[in-house]
């Protein structure tokens, strides 16, 4: 395409700022997959809208360069009042805070947002240039939840005015020191609470204070990634990519973040603080009714490279993401509601029925094991990876070994003698390969539910590798742009072994979305994105809303070259664009909150804008540089907000 040509196609989008932008939908959308969708907060209890719909916006290009480097919101709403009479409401987005400046603090004084903490409590500083030293702080916002206050909340203790509200926010990992080197995956993750006030006229939600949590009931915070909002209305975290127990000691990433950890390099030779077995499972954080907040990590949900989990309206049922290569397919069914202390958990096998595009399956379940966290949580401290099991990396001269893949490699394993609760839940990937389940995913991310049509959606950000070279039994055609897929969702069903599953949220199968699987680029076009940007591409947040009946899906794609937040709407097909994150910037944080106070939000950050990448940013990297670098502190900085302008319950 030339750029006259693209230029041309351009104009022509912006002319479709006044109605939705929708797409075709392709021949793979499988039984179910244009059904519904779901969210994992079934506190929220506003009817669906019968009559709205959200307005696209084009995306932005250079002939107006500053939409490129920052969060442009061009969409609207358009919604009947009770009247019958119509408004289109435009929406923006709305920042609390931009992380590296100073906010206040729960209780008084002040806090760097974002800042890093080491496990007690004391700043971790940045001395990568002598003589500018610094607390770190994060440029990579992710998970977000909006939580309903306690019924105790004193407004007054808290500064507020008009309504009470908390969130919790945590944080991936940093870029960078000061001194330009990769920071990433070598600090503990930061979480922290947010007290707003709620101007209950407008809905406009305003940070009032921020109070870090402390981590060390948890052991640290490793690598916090996508986060959902409980039906209990707590905020569940998650810990990502995980350290391989057999081979930490040569983990410098590892190494690095116990050594800051501990605020003591010695620690990395001290095991009961080097310890792998400890990470890579789901914290939980409870907010008491002063704005502060308490982590539970839950550490029989498997250890896995968790992401953005689900909960489904039974309040036992947990659907997980495994952002990993040769990732599984894992579900949770806790022992008793609102507890995720004990419970079985189980692992996927795809029966591939279709290989088209990113293909469907229909899905059993292999019962790993039942567990508490509090006999995972003593194995984990009492066990060196060797009393569980031997593993090889090359095909050993002993018998016993099975050839597993584990992350986009091949291992030889073998199970040591009554080892198998432990390897369940401490070596969750390789047990699960042992046991006969599908590890071929790649990239699996956020999951979410749509309680009124018992469907859930999940992420697939890139499908390639392991789920295209015919190396699995997952062999689809891609994309390499990713896809969301619909699992429908059923009682009834029984593992492998014939027992009973105590639950009605079993996914049953599993078939690409057709109008959310992005496209390919044989081509880069005029801006340099090898994905087309008119669709979704490398999904990765998900979330659904039952009031507007939209999957929200914001992108972490190194295909284009702004992500974006996209608005699917289930009934009609329809998919809308709704925000564009600064280029280079992954779009992150993602909630949708169907009542808070009477209003309805769509919570966004983003992180690392200008993250630049070559050849994706080589057309428009001179030009938004520096406009990026002077909004973001050198590119040091990111934000967390949300998507404002949605009607109350008043004004529907």
């Amino acid at each position: 395409m030339t750029l006259t040509q693209d230029k041309s196609r351009r104009e022509a989008l912006k002319l479709l700022i006044g109605g939705p932008m929708a797409l075709p939908l392709a021949r793979w959308a499988g039984t179910g997959a244009l059904a519904a969708t779901a969210g994992c907060a079934a506190t929220d209890t506003a009817p669906a809208l019968a009559d709205a719909r959200f307005v696209g916006m084009p995306a932005p290009d250079l002939d107006a360069p500053e939409t490129m480097a920052r969060v442009e919101v061009g969409s609207a709403f358009d919604y009947a009042g009770p009247n019958g009479e119509r408004t289109r409401q435009a929406l923006t987005y709305e920042p609390f805070f931009k992380t590296g400046t100073r906010v206040p603090a729960t209780g008084g004084g002040q806090h760097i947002a974002g800042g890093y903490l080491d496990i007690h409590g004391q700043p971790i500083i940045d001395r990568s240039v002598p003589d500018a030293p610094r607390q770190f702080f994060s440029d990579c916002p992710d998970g977000l939840s909006l939580l309903q206050p306690p019924d105790n909340v004193s407004k007054q203790s808290l500064g507020v005015t008009g309504n009470a509200v908390f969130a919790v926010v945590q944080f991936e990992y940093l870029s960078r020191d000061q001194a330009g080197q990769s920071s990433s995956l070598q600090l503990p993750s930061p979480i922290a609470v947010l007290t707003l006030d709620q101007d209950p006229e407008t809905g406009q939600l305003t940070l009032v204070s921020y109070a870090p949590v402390p981590t060390a009931a948890a052991h640290g915070l490793w690598i916090t990634c996508g986060a959902s909002r409980s039906p209990w209305n707590t905020h569940l975290s998650s810990e990502e990519y995980p350290a391989d127990a057999f081979q930490v000691a040569n983990d410098e990433s590892f190494q690095s973040y116990i050594a800051r950890l501990y605020a003591d390099p010695a620690a990395v030779d001290d095991p009961a603080k080097a310890n792998p077995y400890l990470y890579n499972h789901i914290p939980e954080i409870s907010v008491a009714s002063d704005g502060t907040g308490v982590v539970t990590k839950h550490f029989c949900l498997g250890r896995i490279s968790h992401e953005l989990v689900c909960v489904c309206p039974d309040e036992r049922t947990v659907l997980m993401g495994d952002d990993y290569t040769n990732g599984g397919a894992f579900v949770f069914v806790a022992d008793r509601p609102r507890d995720l202390s004990a419970g079985t958990l189980y692992a996927g096998i795809w029966h591939q029925t279709d290989g088209r595009g990113p293909g469907g399956a229909t899905l059993d379940w292999i019962r790993l094991g039942h567990a508490t966290s509090d006999e995972i949580e003593h194995l984990a401290t009492t066990l060196a990876p060797t009393d569980i099991m031997d593993v090889a990396y090359s095909a050993p001269n002993e018998a016993g070994y099975t050839r597993i893949a584990h992350g986009g490699s091949e291992n030889w394993v073998r199970l040591k003698s009554g080892m198998d609760k432990a390897a369940a839940f401490l070596e969750t990937h390789r047990y699960a390969a042992l046991q006969g389940a599908s590890l071929g995913f790649t990239k699996w991310e956020g999951t979410t539910v749509n309680a009124t049509d018992k469907v859930a959606y999940a992420a697939m950000s890139y499908i390639h590798d392991t789920m295209t070279d015919g190396s699995t039994d997952i062999h689809v055609e891609g994309p390499t742009a990713g896809a969301v897929y619909a699992l429908n969702l059923r009682g009834g069903k029984r593992d492998t072994n014939g027992h009973a599953i105590d639950s009605e949220w079993m996914p049953v199968d599993m078939n690409g979305i057709a109008a959310l699987t992005g496209q390919d680029l044989a081509e880069p076009d005029a801006l340099g994105n090898r994905a087309n940007p008119d669709r979704v591409a490398n999904p990765d947040n998900i979330k659904f809303s039952e009031r507007h009946r939209v999957l929200l899906v914001s992108e972490d794609s190194a295909l284009h070259v702004n992500n974006f937040l996209w608005a699917y709407n289930v009934d009609d097909g329809r998919v809308t664009r709704l925000l564009s994150a600064p280029a280079g910037a992954e779009s992150t944080g993602l909630q949708a909150v169907d009542d808070v106070g009477g209003w309805t939000y769509v919570m966004s950050n983003f992180q690392h804008p200008g993250d630049w990448k070559s050849p994706l940013h080589d057309q428009v990297k001179d030009v938004l540089a520096p406009l990026i670098d002077a909004r973001y502190d050198d590119r040091y900085a990111a934000e967390v907000g949300y998507i404002a302008g949605l009607p109350g319950d008043a004004a529907t």
